[in-house]
């Protein structure tokens, strides 16, 4: 019997993502894998995609600001004179993690130095744009009663040490 994705499978995947311009912005050709159906790893326009698919199938799915990384938030962009900013965040595509006031963690992106002036963003980079996917099923398998509880394949779920 041919496995098919549908809930509760651990779906391994390999995928393309090309944001607006269609220029390639990730590529992964080892496989990443989800619980199909938690509603935790994937974009559910994707996850509808690949419902009923099997290994092998491609799946090529455009979507909106709405249905992935949301519109940019202006909010989300600071400027500060750049003598508050580290040595080595003083150039243009320097990436750190910080944390926001609920304490959750986030990636900030400089942008911008002009003169004295260093601009970050913590706008995800395709914030704003219409994206493509373009995924291929490597591997189904069932997942086990604690992925399905975690929503997680058995990997990415934390260990006790």
């Amino acid at each position: 019997m041919t496995a098919v994705v549908a809930k509760n499978k651990v779906v391994s995947l390999i995928y393309v993502v090309r944001n607006e311009k269609g220029e390639i912005f990730e590529y992964r050709d080892l496989p990443v894998s989800y619980v199909h159906g938690s509603g935790t790893d994937l974009f559910p326009k994707i996850e509808q995609a690949l419902e009923g698919r099997v290994v092998g199938d491609r799946v090529a799915v455009q979507l909106t600001p709405a249905d992935a990384f949301g519109d940019r938030d202006p909010k989300l962009t600071f400027t500060d004179d750049i003598e508050n900013a580290p040595p080595e965040l003083r150039r243009v595509g320097a990436e750190f993690e910080a944390q926001n006031a609920k304490g959750e963690s986030i990636l900030l992106t400089v942008t911008r130095i002009e003169g004295d002036r260093i601009t970050v963003d913590a706008n995800h980079p395709l914030a704003g744009q219409n994206i493509s996917f373009e995924v291929t099923v490597q591997d189904i398998r069932d997942a086990t009663p604690e992925e399905i509880r975690a929503g997680r394949p058995a990997g990415d779920l934390p260990t006790l040490q």
